[in-house]
């Protein structure tokens, strides 16, 4: 889980079976029909990061309506059709003011497999946090830690953000190993606490700096 409310950010992060999942607030949705200002389309380690469609409404509720995520995240359970319309029209909302980028991770460009995010204070801020997550049925194939190494290779030199941050519980030394394996390191910064649908949390940063 990442930071969230505590420090304002409502931030995202978790860890279910062998990826990670981090998600975090839902502004107020956007007309689902606002589009997204640019359409960014990422490859790299064998993955394609593409903006999520109206098309993708019904992945999206079998990626995120799992009792696992209800539990890491403050995503809405059950994640039905409803929710996620209001996901994706609040990701374009967080996106057209510059302050998120969501994209679905795919192998092809087509099936979602999961998702994958950049997440700013303000459209100025120079740091910023990522987070990522993978739905159950496509666990144990590396797609967190792959996801998450194209998408900071691009919010460092596309986005020229030179500190990236991970905000992942005490105890959740799965997803500890998806932000070691993309590189990141445990810093020393004082857990952070947080509280998500009523359980407590701690939260240690990890970071990745641009060389």
């Amino acid at each position: 889980m990442n930071r969230n409310e505590q420090d304002g950010r409502e931030r995202r992060a978790g860890e279910v079976g062998s990826d990670a999942v981090i998600h975090g607030r839902n502004p107020a949705p956007a007309p689902i029909s606002a589009p997204a200002p640019v359409q960014l389309r990422l490859t790299g380690e064998d993955l394609v990061l593409r903006e999520w469609t109206e098309n993708d409404l019904p992945a999206m509720t079998e990626l995120f309506d799992d009792p696992e995520i209800a539990h890491w995240t403050p995503l809405a359970s059950p994640f039905d059709e409803t929710a996620a319309r209001a996901y994706l029209a609040a990701a374009r909302q967080t996106r057209a003011e510059g302050l998120r980028i969501q994209l679905a991770i795919t192998a092809d460009g087509q099936l979602p497999l999961g998702e994958i995010l950049v997440i700013r204070q303000n459209a100025n801020d120079p740091t910023a946090s990522l987070g990522y997550s993978v739905g159950a049925a496509h666990r144990g194939r590396r797609l967190g830690a792959r996801a998450l190494i194209v998408m900071t290779e691009h919010a460092h030199h596309a986005l020229d953000l030179p500190r990236l941050t991970l905000d992942i519980e005490t105890a959740n030394a799965a997803s500890a190993a998806v932000a070691r394996a993309a590189g990141y390191h445990l810093t020393d910064e004082p857990p952070i606490a947080a509280i998500n649908k009523g359980r407590s949390l701690a939260l240690r940063t990890w970071a990745h700096n641009r060389p």
